[in-house]
């Protein structure tokens, strides 16, 4: 009970800034730019310094290894629901426009705005280093693959008139342009954050991503509109997905690497077991408005799932304890 009600407490505090911001957008404080501006302060300057200042200070070079080695077997876990996914939509004939945005739903995450918050408030910082593991893994899997997916299924355009291709200043984002910056830092053994001004002021910014991640959704979930949830087929199989199939095939991964010696520490296995939980792309609908999709459907699985995981993380915290 008590691994419950600190779980409840922990997305109490995440739900509750989501609530500041839905209920100032509605108010009128924020105007139609405000998100969108504070979506790209979050992901191009607060992000990139947090997760700076986290590989150096909570990663080591004798670490990097079993970085990789986690790096690996999270990557199974999402070809694996690639896999799965692939087969619902031929099973449940899911309609071209859907497509993409079913299967992105079922395999991506909302890692930046709901993830990294969400971690943080249940586990506390000493976890950005097993975040970083996902944030990767869905960052190259969402941009490389999902994307391609998504605009594979233009239902406007035939088939062989697409000219698809990797947009790589999306695959490599600012967040990881950080990240590998870092890596560098830590490679060369530069002591960087050992200047205290620098330290401090990479520190200040990055701590502005959690609140305004739940400030941002908040204003998300106001402009979606909380009456436009509605469930049909396609929406409940890809929320099963998302927060059924997706944490179960983490834990299996997981579990066929410690039966063949990989030892992870419960941190690890928790965190990275979470974070494939989390709410579906914030993205998905801008994304399906790019390719002509059902732009409908994609907002309703993205609001619908940041409604759902104030519900599901709990319960999930509960279970993961006797893994």
């Amino acid at each position: 009970m008590a691994v419950l009600w600190n779980s409840i407490q922990s997305v109490l505090v995440v739900v509750l800034i989501m609530i500041l911001g839905f209920v100032l957008r509605r108010q009128g404080w924020f105007d139609d730019k405000f998100g969108g501006t504070i979506s790209k302060f979050i992901k191009n300057i607060a992000l990139p310094a947090s997760i700076f200042v986290s590989v150096l200070s909570r990663l080591t070079r004798g670490q990097l290894v079993s970085f990789s080695g986690y790096l690996g077997y999270a990557f199974i876990a999402v070809i694996i629901g690639y896999l799965i996914a692939f087969g619902l939509v031929r099973i449940m004939h899911v309609k071209p426009g859907r497509k993409g945005i079913f299967i992105n739903a079922i395999v991506n995450a909302n890692t930046i705005f709901i993830g990294l918050p969400l971690n943080i408030a249940l586990f506390g910082d000493k976890s950005m280093t097993y975040f970083l593991v996902y944030y990767i893994v869905n960052t190259v899997s969402t941009w490389a693959f999902g994307v391609f997916l998504i605009s594979n299924d233009d239902p406007t355009k035939p088939k062989e008139k697409h000219h698809n291709h990797i947009d790589w200043k999306k695959v490599i984002p600012m967040p990881l342009v950080g990240f590998l910056v870092a890596l560098v830092f830590l490679l060369l053994n530069i002591p960087v954050l050992k200047v205290s001004f620098i330290n401090s002021t990479l520190t200040y910014v990055g701590n502005l991503v959690t609140p305004l991640s739940l400030v941002y959704i908040g204003i998300v979930l106001a402009d979606a509109g909380l009456k436009s949830i509605h469930f049909d087929r396609d929406t409940i199989v890809a929320l099963l997905g998302r927060f059924v199939l997706s944490p179960i095939l983490m834990v299996a991964v997981l579990l066929a690497a410690g039966h063949l010696g990989a030892n992870f520490p419960t941190l690890a296995t928790q965190t990275l077991i979470v974070q494939s939980a989390t709410p579906m792309l914030a993205v998905l609908p801008i994304l399906a408005n790019e390719a002509h999709g059902d732009v409908e459907y994609a907002t309703n699985i993205v609001t619908t799932s940041t409604v759902l995981f104030i519900i599901v993380v709990p319960v999930l915290m509960s279970l993961i304890q006797f893994i």
